[in-house]
């Protein structure tokens, strides 16, 4: 993977996606997406002593002791959406080249199982993910309001209903305390609603419209 030009800083927080090569899709089914939350889960803690296909098949208690010996993050999430041929994180970076490390990990442990899985071979993401330095809480906010209304905008789903219970993003842990997935730094943008989850819902539903005509209108211009 080429070195970027522009380290990503250590403490500071980035918008970070990545899509299919040629825009191919990155899942075909429920398995997929599965094991692709599995691994970001397992890839954003540091010094994992075994690859995550081995991880799997070793026994409860073994396992337990792993996850309980992994202290340091590499990364934490603060929103993310996967969408049939492309992913965004809202990422904090915790250690240095935290970010890049987690991203080259879990690529290519995901790009070996989708590849072994659906008979294809090379490259499955494009060469270099995309970072986008966040540098205010107002453009923290509005970032994760537009993470989160992808599937709808882009038409994954159909209406807002179907928004609201979209499995493979982290909307669904942001408005039930009782969820619990991988977004561990969500806690950063909540405060800035006092934590009121009424607040947080109607602030990015109110924009679920005006996103989905942008969307549009960017496709008929890419025509």
């Amino acid at each position: 993977m080429p070195i970027r030009k522009t380290p990503l800083r250590t403490g500071y927080t980035y918008h970070i996606f990545n899509r299919g090569t040629n825009h191919a899709p990155i899942f075909y089914n429920k398995r997929d997406y599965q094991r692709f939350t599995n691994l970001i889960n397992y890839y954003r803690w540091d010094n994992n002593p075994v690859k995550y296909s081995r991880f799997q098949t070793l026994p409860d208690e073994i396992k337990k002791e792993i996850r309980q010996n992994s202290k340091e993050k590499l990364v934490s999430f603060i929103s993310n959406c996967l969408m049939p041929n492309h992913f965004h994180f809202i990422l904090r970076q915790d250690k240095e080249n935290g970010i890049s490390y987690f991203i080259n990990r879990f690529s290519a442990a995901y790009t070996k199982f989708f590849n072994t899985k659906h008979k294809r071979s090379g490259p499955l993401f494009e060469n270099r993910f995309k970072a986008v330095l966040i540098e205010t809480d107002e453009q923290l906010i509005h970032l994760v309001r537009y993470v989160h209304l992808n599937p709808y905008s882009s038409g994954v789903v159909k209406n807002l209903e179907d928004l609201l219970s979209y499995p493979w993003s982290s909307l669904q842990e942001y408005l039930d305390p009782q969820i619990k997935g991988v977004c561990d730094g969500k806690e950063m943008v909540l405060k800035l609603f006092k934590d009121d989850r009424e607040v947080f819902k109607k602030f990015t539903l109110d924009q679920a419209e005006y996103q989905k005509r942008l969307d549009k209108i960017k496709h008929l211009i890419q025509e």
